[in-house]
């Protein structure tokens, strides 16, 4: 047994409201340079809907992720070495700049520099790319809350695998709609076909907490990786010629902070954490012959940390002790495998993917409140989830291989959490049976209540930092994609696509950032001595100098 850590994040689908601040302020840390205006690291998808890019999760188009060969063993749906590099010059089987969008920006310049007239001037949009006026007809967010979905909705790969099984299961009729937001970053997987397609070796990932990244120094823009990757979030930089993905916000998780996408979550939906793994046994999980055996498999790999022989071992590999203590408090080893409520994305893909879900609840109790019925009541409840308004079997095909069963297993326990403790809160006698019914204690009910709807900050996000004796390194550490003066970057363009370039992540600056966001004070404005910018504001008191422009006073009492 070869114990590894791995960070991993799980979202509760539940609270997701499809705000898209995560999507923006991603954008803003990390691709707002030239030639990443069409990537998104962190992006929010309505479902049902095409996802981004449009039909991603077609793999039989994009032959992304592993498959097993006649023997049994492992090999990526793209094709053998030999086949990859008989293409390695032309690689067809990805997605085109139109899945994605062509990338655009307003003509501001005649918008503010046209002369005076008895019309309006119009900002028409012009293409990043060309620079001539474009039509915009695709965007990342394109099906946002069900535009379009009586007449697009059969688009979506999902819908057309759940129609073909039962015709009737899944229809778009007004009454019969439904909808969720799902948003995804890079699945920072166990088992990456992203890294075993890169011709150059570039992609690796790091050993101390299985963060997949890109070396941008060794990086030939081959583009193979883009294919490899079932879930499409490797992105090509046409300016620069590299490949670029989620990095998990390496810099600040080193130093104990979380990904931007998750501190700055309206709904608080993520939760970050270590758990341990065996290395030595992905490969075999990964190779499980029925797919829907893979989310067992996954979840056989997920070590208990309280275990002596996986501490023992742990110890042996060069794991810390304080990371052995955060996989006991991880969110995420609870949510997956002690309560079994969050389940991998598209475990069929056979990349051990690291970003879990909690799947949604909440139409079921509006559909029935709605209806006049009691939306708490167990009973109710329960006997509603196979009548849901999200299909179970739709949501099947996203989190389990297609395994009904196991989704639906969730569903009831989060009713039951959601039954015992309507009863609390109303001072009634707490009802055992509610958790017995689903194989829970109340004890553990409970604890499943507190981490899942009143988590502190550092409940939700139990991230190690790295070891003191790098911590001269951690003082101003920062990634050359970060500013557009960095190796292999351009300077911005005349549109503004690059409008801000984010700080490096400084020790002070994260000790002053948690005082202020673990704090149940008001504190000082300027703890922060000018590091504070619309990301890690927190709003408490007056904003601090320098974080908006000053005002001028224009012409007497004017303010």
């Amino acid at each position: 047994m070869r114990v590894m850590a791995q960070v991993g994040m799980v979202m509760n689908l539940d609270k997701c409201i499809g705000c898209h601040t995560c999507s923006v302020t991603c954008k803003q840390a990390w691709t707002n340079r030239a030639g990443t205006e069409y990537v998104w690291f962190n992006n929010v998808e309505t479902r049902p809907g095409q996802g981004y890019p449009r039909r991603y999760e077609d793999q039989e188009t994009w032959k992304g992720g592993w498959e097993l060969d006649r023997r049994g063993r492992l090999r990526l749906k793209a094709g053998s070495r030999v086949k990859k590099l008989l293409g390695i010059f032309a690689s067809p089987v990805q997605p085109e700049l139109s899945d994605y969008y062509e990338p655009w920006t307003y003509d501001y310049r005649t918008l503010v520099e046209a002369p005076l007239g008895d019309d309006f001037p119009v900002a028409r949009p012009k293409s990043l790319i060309t620079g001539e006026d474009t039509k915009i007809t695709w965007s990342a967010n394109w099906d946002d809350d069900l535009g379009g979905t009586t007449e697009l909705g059969h688009l979506d790969p999902l819908v057309e695998k759940v129609r073909r099984e039962s015709e009737d299961r899944i229809r778009f009729e007004l009454e019969q709609t439904f909808m969720f937001y799902l948003p995804r970053i890079c699945e920072h997987c166990l088992n990456p076909s992203c890294m075993a397609s890169c011709p150059s070796g570039a992609i690796y990932k790091r050993t101390e907490d299985g963060i997949v990244l890109v070396d941008q120094e060794r990086c030939r823009g081959w583009r193979q990786c883009i294919t490899g990757c079932p879930y499409k979030k490797i992105y090509f930089n046409h300016k620069s010629g590299k490949a670029e993905k989620c990095t998990l916000c390496y810099p600040r998780v080193e130093v104990g902070l979380p990904t931007v996408c998750a501190e700055t979550c309206v709904g608080r939906l993520r939760y970050l954490g270590i758990f341990l793994y065996d290395a030595d046994a992905v490969t075999a999980a990964a190779s499980t012959p029925d797919p829907q055996d893979l989310y067992d498999a996954q979840l056989d790999l997920m070590l208990d940390p309280d275990d002596p022989d996986v501490i023992a071992a742990a110890k042996a590999g060069g794991i810390p002790d304080d990371w052995v203590a955060a996989a006991r408090r991880s969110p995420v080893y609870a949510l997956a495998k002690t309560y079994r409520v969050a389940l991998p994305l598209h475990p069929e893909y056979r990349t051990m993917p690291m970003v879990w879900y909690v799947p949604p609840l909440s139409p079921v109790v509006d559909l029935l409140a709605e209806q006049g019925h009691d939306a708490e009541d167990r009973d109710t409840l329960f006997g509603a989830i196979d009548a849901l308004r999200i299909p179970v079997e739709y949501l099947a095909e996203l989190f389990t291989a297609g395994r009904s069963e196991t989704v639906a297993a969730v569903l009831r326990k989060l009713a039951a959490m959601r039954s015992y403790m309507r009863g609390v809160t109303l001072g009634r006698e707490p009802d055992a049976s509610i958790p017995a019914s689903v194989g829970m204690s109340e004890e553990s009910l409970y604890a499943m209540y507190r981490l899942m709807a009143i988590a502190k900050y550092d409940e939700r996000y139990v991230i190690p930092t790295a070891h003191l004796e790098q911590a001269h390194q951690l003082e101003e550490i920062g990634c050359s994609l970060d500013y557009d003066e960095g190796p292999g970057m351009y300077e911005s363009g005349p549109y503004g696509e690059a409008s801000g370039r984010p700080a490096p992540v400084a020790v002070e600056t994260f000790n002053a950032l948690r005082q202020r966001q673990t704090s149940d004070a008001t504190t000082s404005a300027d703890e922060l001595r000018g590091r504070v910018n619309l990301l890690n504001w927190d709003g408490n008191g007056a904003p601090p100098q320098g974080l908006f422009p000053p005002r001028h006073d224009v012409g007497g009492d004017q303010p």
